[in-house]
């Protein structure tokens, strides 16, 4: 998606746009489509309940547009506590008193208005980092988009009647011709890893520094669920010799033995999505895998998981060049590319977007599955909290792992080839799938 920073007129237009666009999607997951206790229950406590999901993306804006970068008075100070995702985990959400999702409805509404009327007295020129070139509004909607995913995510693990249906406007699209190879080489030398100059980007993803990596090997596609099948059926999750050691304790101790959401229903795997019992397509990414499984299956394919500055060089450095684009197919964004913004409920087969490869050849690097990477989540060199602390240095350390990529649920304006994603090794709820690398000279 092309954002055009230099032209503020344009830049409130998009901005507007955006606004609405996301709000429409927000309630498209919600009050458009369920009621009463399907909003206020708690469908998992990994999960909160989606009436919270929804007035906690108002209570931010209100926080960041109006508050911070407008100067206005708090609208309902006695519900910042309620919708501060740091003072109650997800398991604690539902006791709370919550706003009705009549109450949450009204008062997200509220909060647009006056965001909206507000708009035209900001200026995006100014020295100021949190409103130059809008950043502020971006992190706004980036924000709300990021729990619409969550709240996809809410919908997966509901049981009942389906809520969500598959867009009969948005087929997937076609597979096309396969590249012809299962992996390529990427040359060793050095890349720009990161940025500094996109204006919408987060902290974590600063400053771009120069990052020198040796020769190694990346899968063109993410791994299907028909090779991850053939993992199972092998007796992947029964050999200790493919599992790191803290995986082989969760697998015992959870007794998980296929990816989430996965059954054997006569002779077959089947899947729910989404309320939809189905065959698992076996040309889809395999998804809804943690990273201990995706780390144990690479093992067993005789490579590993590569590390998110690997992911990153082969999805956006261009030798040619030697410049790293934002997107893997170049620095503007183009639909048709990738499998991005709940076009679909579903990843896309192996062969599809061979349009949004990367220079390397690399496909679906964008969209699909999120993939889990080796790295640990850490701050790059230079790294400086902004505009709150909370939104990454807090979480980083070796409990969490990088994803990269986004995923079919994924909407544009929130993912770049410059993202970073984090989770727990154990989380399986998530769009999650992976690739595979290796190094030159590993036995395969």
């Amino acid at each position: 998606m092309s954002v055009p920073f230099a032209d503020e007129a344009a830049l409130k237009e998009l901005i507007a746009d955006e606004l609405g666009a996301v709000r429409d999607r927000s309630f498209g997951l919600t009050t458009d489509v369920l009621a009463g206790d399907d909003l206020t229950a708690q469908v998992s406590p990994l999960m909160s309940p989606l009436v919270w999901d929804l007035a906690h993306v108002g209570n931010y804006e209100e926080l960041w547009l109006l508050r911070t970068a407008g100067g206005q008075e708090a609208m309902r100070p006695e519900i910042d506590d309620l919708y501060d995702a740091f003072e109650h985990p997800r398991a604690e959400r539902p006791t709370l008193p919550l706003l009705s999702p009549d109450e949450a409805h009204a008062y997200i509404g509220t909060v647009r208005s006056k965001v909206l009327d507000s708009l035209s007295s900001v200026r995006f020129d100014t020295p100021d980092p949190l409103t130059s070139g809008g950043f502020v509004y971006g992190m706004v909607v980036q924000h709300e988009h990021m729990h619409d995913e969550t709240m996809l995510a809410t919908h997966q693990l509901r049981r009942g009647t389906p809520a969500l249906l598959d867009p009969l406007a948005e087929p997937l699209q076609k597979p096309g011709e396969g590249s012809g190879v299962d992996e390529v080489l990427i040359e060793a030398g050095p890349f720009q890893m990161g940025t500094s100059d996109d204006p919408w980007a987060y902290d974590n993803e600063r400053p771009v520094r120069i990052v020198d990596l040796p020769a190694y090997y990346i899968d063109v596609e993410p791994v299907t669920n028909a090779s991850y099948i053939a993992f199972i059926e092998a007796g992947g999750y029964d050999d200790p010799r493919w599992w790191d050691p803290a995986g082989w304790k969760w697998r015992n101790s959870s007794g998980k033995r296929a990816p989430a959401f996965w059954d054997r229903e006569g002779g077959q795997w089947v899947r729910r999505r989404f309320g939809r019992t189905e065959p698992v397509p076996p040309g889809e990414p395999v998804q809804h895998v943690c990273w201990y499984e995706a780390d144990a299956y690479a093992r067993w394919a005789g490579k590993r998981l590569p590390t998110e500055a690997e992911w990153e060089k082969a999805a956006r450095w261009d030798p040619a060049t030697e410049r790293s684009r934002r997107y893997p197919w170049g620095d503007v964004y183009e639909e048709g590319r990738a499998n991005l913004g709940q076009r679909t409920l579903r990843p896309s087969n192996t062969g599809s977007y061979a349009s949004g490869a990367s220079a390397y050849g690399v496909r679906r690097l964008l969209g699909d599955v999120w993939e889990w990477t080796s790295s640990d989540f850490h701050g790059y060199p230079g790294f400086r909290a902004f505009p709150y602390k909370e939104y990454s240095e807090v979480f980083f350390g070796p409990d969490y792992k990088v994803l990269r990529g986004g995923s079919w649920a994924t909407h544009p304006l929130a993912i770049r080839g410059s993202f970073r994603n984090w989770d727990y090794p154990i989380r399986r709820q998530i769009f999650s799938g992976f690739r595979c690398a290796r190094t030159p000279g590993e036995v395969r």
